[in-house]
């Protein structure tokens, strides 16, 4: 089983295929050359470093209040 976490894209740098990202507060850079194309402002599941998939807002957004409800179990 693999889990990935939403992130909503900040910037962008095709020339080095990377995406500064938001995520609970955290600022990471992640990988993008598994996306055809990613956008500041797009929300995007990351896993083990790299995007894997832009996702609407909306299901971003829920998915980001299961994890904060996990989170806040633990």
């Amino acid at each position: 089983m693999c889990l990935s976490v939403p992130a909503k894209v900040l910037e962008v740098d095709p020339s080095v295929l990377r995406a500064e990202v938001e995520y609970f507060g955290t600022q990471i850079v992640v990988g993008i050359a598994l996306l055809e194309q990613v956008e500041p402002g797009d929300y995007v599941l990351v896993h083990a470093g790299e995007a894997i998939q832009v996702i609407d807002e909306k299901l971003a957004e829920e998915t980001i209040q299961v994890w904060r409800g996990w989170m806040e179990e633990i």
